[in-house]
């Protein structure tokens, strides 16, 4: 159990006499779900941190009139949008199903609050991955704002999945996606067709699948997630 607790992220560096302590005095919730069960609807409370122990599951986000959708799995071990377990909007934002027999490790929100007070290795590691995520969002708006269309697409992926999300598709027609950027459909061929080249994404008329996450960050001249 020592050894799974600390390959999850979070709890990274924690050492195994601080791990048997929290396992002695913190509930942990361990479930199983069958292929295809439902894990989290998106709306859904975000009142646990929920951990893959075994499995993968697959996150989707997507608009209420479906015209954009993407989609990301997750592989243990891995942790389930914990960006959204505090804040003003605690609400997870993605549908996310089981893939095969998977196992989920839950923590209530009081009891994570207690460990991350309790221990500054804990605290350390969930403020990383939340400043990670804020200096990404404004390397991002500038590259929004100011970047050349592959920089701006790779945002959009990169800012709808997690750093170890992997099978990455996101479903949406063409047209919708140079009125979203606000260029012209053969800029945006043009963009998506580069990026293919380098051999980051793969595009259809209606799908983009990412090859590399990581490499197309690089893009956004941001280093945060290559530790």
């Amino acid at each position: 159990m020592y050894e799974i607790l600390m390959s999850l992220p979070l709890l990274n560096g924690v050492s195994r006499t601080r791990i048997l302590e929290i396992v002695g005095k913190t509930k942990f919730h361990f479930l199983k779900y069958l292929d295809g069960e439902k894990i989290i609807n998106a709306g859904d409370p975000c009142t646990h941190i929920k951990f893959i122990l075994s499995g993968a599951v697959r996150s989707s986000v997507s608009r209420n009139d479906q015209r954009f959708k993407v989609a990301q799995t997750l592989v243990a071990p891995s942790v389930i949008a914990p960006e959204f377990l505090f804040g003003k909007s605690p609400f997870y934002p993605a549908t996310v199903t089981s893939i095969g027999s998977t196992g989920i490790m839950q923590i209530a929100k009081n009891d994570y609050l207690a460990m991350l007070t309790g221990d500054r290795v804990f605290m350390f590691n969930f403020l990383n991955m939340l400043s990670s995520s804020a200096q990404r969002s404004v390397e991002g708006i500038l590259a929004l704002t100011d970047g050349n269309l592959e920089e701006r697409i790779a945002y959009w992926i990169v800012s709808l999945t997690q750093r170890d999300g992997k099978e990455i598709v996101m479903s949406c027609r063409q047209r919708d996606l140079y009125s979203l950027f606000g260029v012209q459909r053969s800029s945006l061929v043009a963009a998506l067709q580069s990026l293919k080249d380098k051999d980051l994404i793969d595009f259809t008329q209606n799908e983009i699948s990412v090859k590399s996450r990581s490499e197309l960050l690089k893009l956004l001249a941001t280093p945060e997630e290559e530790h």
